[in-house]
């Protein structure tokens, strides 16, 4: 017997509902028995499930979630204090992205969310430049704790929206 999908595989599995021909790379495992992706009926998890509405709504909460906390963390003191401030920022961007999608997870309401932190670090630095008299190189070439805080609020941020 030919799997339906695939002609050229062979297969002994057949769906336990419609009887159609599957191998092994089409069968779907479900609380009743095997089935074909048709018969299993697969829905995706309402969590995972992100309308354009709530996708905007979640970019608009990491702008300007991360716009104020990108300049907050500029006026922080550097080192171990630095990290700690960017954890924060990473979880509060984390925090409101998952609050302005109700709640939604997964990889695009991660991206979000990851976009936010990266403005946060970029005003981060435009106050850095302001107030500081910095160069753009002194913050890529030196600022190693600000990178490193960079680093642990994007992984702070993932995480929250796991």
């Amino acid at each position: 017997m030919q799997c339906a999908t695939h002609p050229d595989t062979e297969t002994e599995l057949a769906c336990g509902k419609c009887e159609k021909p599957i191998c092994p790379k089409c069968l779907h495992y479900t609380p009743v028995g095997v089935r074909c992706r048709e018969c299993a009926n697969l829905k995706r998890l309402p969590q995972y499930e992100l309308s354009i509405a709530y996708a905007a709504r979640g970019l608009g909460a990491a702008l300007v979630v991360g716009a104020v906390a990108g300049a907050i963390w500029g006026v922080i003191p550097f080192g171990f204090i630095g990290l700690i401030v960017g954890a924060g920022a990473g979880y509060v961007i984390g925090e409101a992205v998952s609050v302005a999608t109700n709640r939604k997870v997964g990889v695009r309401v991660q991206l979000i969310a990851g976009a936010g932190v990266v403005l946060a670090f970029v005003v981060r630095g435009a106050v850095l430049i302001s107030l500081r008299n910095w160069e753009i190189d002194d913050i890529l070439l030196y600022d190693v704790f600000g990178l490193l805080a960079l680093g642990l609020a994007i992984v702070v941020a993932l995480g929250r929206l796991r």
